[in-house]
């Protein structure tokens, strides 16, 4: 099966400029593509999957991948799917977090020899004149269009500045820019991208006579129509640090039913021949299969040894067993004990295994949460210093642990 027969099969396309001209450039290997990341944390989450592992798929059938760091654009922040303006990042910090992603992007592409190319558009957007840069592309550009965008409704009742107004240009003169620096012919995006993206083409098309390409990949969504990548309120990092190899083998085994075929189509590298046999599956092996997808996922980023890890930590805990080497921890401070002691509640909020103390509340009055096996049922329930001296598990749920240390 060729590459774009194999990303249809997947599921992973939205909509093209060109089915056939984008077909035939992948399928050769001719595609010079890239995607966008900015840089607003210092790594990046389970939500880039869909763009790590399209680079990797697209990179194996012989194109090249551009990855895009949004240092420039990132200065402004992207609109689209907001409902309020982003934080304004400083040029430091957003210097850190680009070099925070090439080593994670590392794992996933291979940028020797010149296979990938890592670029910054602060290098070309950050010493652009206002002036020349309004009288090159600002004519190619309808704002009565752009008013109509996706990615401005949204923040149209709210108020959209000025700033945020120019998001859709700066990204469309990065494709233009690439298009004659290092004959980037495609660019690839989220679904919500659209708009931004087929700016890009227009202005190669008006600017330089010359044809170039568009394609948006589906977004993960749950089938509650969610965006995922988050857990408890919070993001699922990439880094370690942020997001242990258990608690990030721990998140995709928790995929609900309806979706872990969709994720495991859509992101592993398993053989569609093998994938095509478990869309039959079923009660039990829905188990089978996201244990499956949990150790590809975890594999993927953080190598064999570490996903062997978490899927036994795993099998222990939930076979009842006390093994707590590799499961995530928190540290307790002198600061979260009142007199010598911190109630289960602020245990909960502490971990992010709640969203807030109410939520706490409710998960302990609902009998869905124990402490080394011992069913919690007081919101009172305090614990004094010692009692964290050995293994101290907290557990919400069926499926949410966390160890807690002083």
């Amino acid at each position: 099966m060729e590459i774009f027969e194999e990303l249809k099969e997947r599921g992973l396309l939205a909509q093209l400029t060109d089915e056939k001209e984008i077909r035939e450039l992948i399928n050769s290997g001719k595609a010079t593509f890239y995607i966008g990341f900015d840089c607003t944390a210092d790594s990046l989450t389970a939500g880039h999957f869909m763009a790590l592992t399209l680079m990797k798929r697209l990179q194996e059938a012989g194109n090249k991948p551009i990855a895009l760091i949004g240092g420039g654009t990132t200065m402004i922040g992207d609109p689209s799917g907001r409902s309020d303006m982003r934080k304004m990042l400083t040029r430091e910090d957003i210097d850190h977090n680009a070099e925070c992603f090439k080593k994670q992007m590392e794992r996933f592409i291979d940028f020797s020899d010149g296979k990938a190319l890592m670029v910054n558009n602060a290098d070309w957007l950050m010493n652009l004149n206002y002036i020349e840069l309004l009288r090159e592309v600002g004519a190619c550009f309808s704002v009565n269009n752009m008013l109509r965008a996706e990615c401005y409704k949204q923040r149209m009742e709210k108020g959209l500045s000025f700033l945020e107004f120019n998001y859709m240009i700066m990204q469309s003169y990065d494709f233009y820019h690439m298009f004659q620096k290092y004959n980037c012919n495609l660019e690839f995006g989220g679904d919500d991208q659209w708009s931004n993206m087929l700016g890009g083409t227009e202005l190669i098309r008006r600017k330089l006579g010359k044809d170039a390409y568009a394609m948006t990949i589906t977004l993960l969504t749950d089938s509650n129509g969610n965006k995922m990548g988050k857990t408890a309120g919070n993001a699922v990092w990439l880094d370690a640090n942020k997001t242990s190899p258990f608690e990030f083998f721990q998140y995709w085994r928790n995929t609900a039913d309806a979706d872990v075929l969709k994720c495991i189509r859509m992101l592993t590298f398993l053989p569609m021949e093998q994938i095509r046999e478990m869309d039959s599956w079923e009660g039990s092996q829905l188990n089978e299969a996201k244990e499956i997808l949990a150790w590809e996922l975890t594999n993927l980023v953080h190598g064999k040894e570490e996903a062997d890890k978490a899927r036994e930590a795993s099998h222990a805990l939930f076979a009842g067993g006390g093994n707590s080497e590799n499961m995530p921890s928190t540290a307790l401070s002198d600061d979260d004990f009142t007199d010598g002691e911190v109630d289960i509640i602020t245990l909960l909020v502490k971990a992010s295994l709640a969203l807030s103390r109410g939520d706490a509340r409710r998960n302990v009055e609902q009998g869905g949460v124990s402490v080394n096996g011992e069913k919690i049922s007081d919101i009172k329930t305090s614990f004094k210093k010692e009692d964290f001296e050995a293994d101290f598990i907290l557990k919400k749920g069926k499926k949410s642990f966390m160890k807690y240390t002083v």
